[in-house]
């Protein structure tokens, strides 16, 4: 976060804060059906309206890929955004051009304005420098409040900041805080629990995370991965051969560090992948031919909680099983709860991202129990691979500038 001005730092009075926000939330009929992002964005914006700031937002919605698409219009989230903010809320039918810039201009004191989609614009996926430009003219300084979107290269997130003053929003800052309490900085003893079905889309993760933390538990479809590359059967389990030589190298850069890889001592094993299907417990190297290992065991959650009972920084991204399909959820949400306890108690510092994982979390009813939970589904995932998100390092390279 070095190079980076808060916008809380900054006297924000009178000023068009040229706000890049993720209000990208599910719409159903026509209305939000869940405002979580939507309030989560306003909680940080309501004191700088306070002090007299004048709010232009900037988001998207879906693919539309530069085309006028009627149902991806942001429009429809203007009644829970204004709720949330406490202000009415204006709209622009453009997000860049005369008109957009005419209702920027016209705005008072902590009064709030939510423009078109960003994506109905052509230029915006390519980062162009020319519609940036025209962003750009919406505002006085820009606030880039969407960590979930720092991974993307576009033009309101990363080609708007060199013609500004640039700042990270609330949102924004307290996400950065977060993930780097638990990977670049953890208290110590640390793990990770690495989950999800294949080796092959978390490879740059895993290589990051042997190198910077105690201890790596790995799950789900991944695990079988590795116990196959030690010699297990896998039946009709899910698992990549073709990974074996890369789990070799992830665990030699794991010994080289002095990361343990936790890997499940016994399985559940079923003929179906249906709920309430019939399971059977069986040790880590004895899947039968006509089964598949769909979660882990008893042994195995035993030793994953008393792993996390001895840290102080847990860090989660992928369930341990094939969590959605009961009776195969109950390693994930068992050892959710265990952390959730240990948070709760103070004893642990923990942060989670990922779509399945947050949807783990909210299934086991410990979301709000963790020290953070993140919403950034590829931004959290590139973070964790240790890649530079070209959405902070262009806040960083426009305010060293500025």
């Amino acid at each position: 976060m070095e190079g980076i001005t808060p916008i809380t730092d900054l006297d924000v009075k009178g000023k068009r804060l040229l706000v890049r926000a993720d209000l990208n939330v599910p719409v159903r009929d026509g209305k939000v059906a869940d405002a979580t992002r939507i309030a989560r964005f306003a909680a940080g914006m309501r004191p700088l309206l306070a002090q007299g700031a004048r709010l232009v937002i900037l988001t998207h919605m879906g693919r539309p890929k530069g085309a006028l698409d009627p149902t991806l219009s942001v429009d429809k989230l203007r009644p829970a955004l204004a709720e949330h903010l406490g202000v009415p809320v204006r709209f622009s039918d453009v997000s860049a051009g005369r008109a957009a810039e005419d209702h920027a201009n016209a705005l008072q004191d902590g009064e709030a304005l939510l423009c078109e989609n960003v994506r109905y614009n052509k230029g915006e996926e390519v980062n162009d420098p020319a519609l940036a430009r025209q962003f750009a003219a919406l505002g006085d300084i820009y606030v880039n409040d969407a960590f979930s979107c720092a991974h993307r290269a576009h033009a309101s997130t990363a080609a708007v900041a060199g013609f500004l003053p640039a700042a990270a929003g609330p949102l924004m800052m307290e996400e950065m805080a977060a993930l780097k309490s638990a990977l670049e900085a953890p208290r110590r003893p640390s793990v990770a629990i690495v989950g999800g079905a294949k080796v092959s889309t978390k490879i740059p993760v895993l290589r990051n995370l042997v190198g910077k933390l105690d201890a790596v538990i790995v799950g789900g479809g991944m695990a079988n991965t590795f116990l196959f590359a030690r010699g297990a059967p896998m039946g009709r389990s899910l698992h990549e051969p073709d990974m074996v030589d890369t789990v070799r190298e992830i665990e030699a850069l794991a010994a080289q560090s002095g990361c343990s890889i936790l890997l499940p001592e016994d399985v559940v094993v079923a003929k179906e992948f249906k709920e309430g299907a019939r399971k059977r417990i069986v040790a880590w190297d004895a899947c039968p031919e006509e089964a598949m290992i769909l979660d882990a065991g008893p042994r195995a959650l035993a030793r994953f909680q008393a792993v996390l009972a001895g840290v102080q920084t847990v860090l989660w991204n992928g369930p341990l099983g094939a969590f959605e399909v009961p009776p195969f959820d109950q390693s994930t949400m068992a050892l959710a709860e265990t952390a959730a306890e240990l948070t709760r108690a103070g004893l642990c510092v923990s942060v989670a991202g990922g779509g399945d994982t947050v949807a783990a979390l909210n299934t086991a009813g410990v979301a709000d129990d963790f020290t953070y939970v993140s919403t950034a589904g590829g931004a959290f995932l590139e973070w964790l691979e240790g890649r530079v998100l070209p959405g902070i390092a262009a806040l960083s390279r426009a305010d060293q500038a500025a």
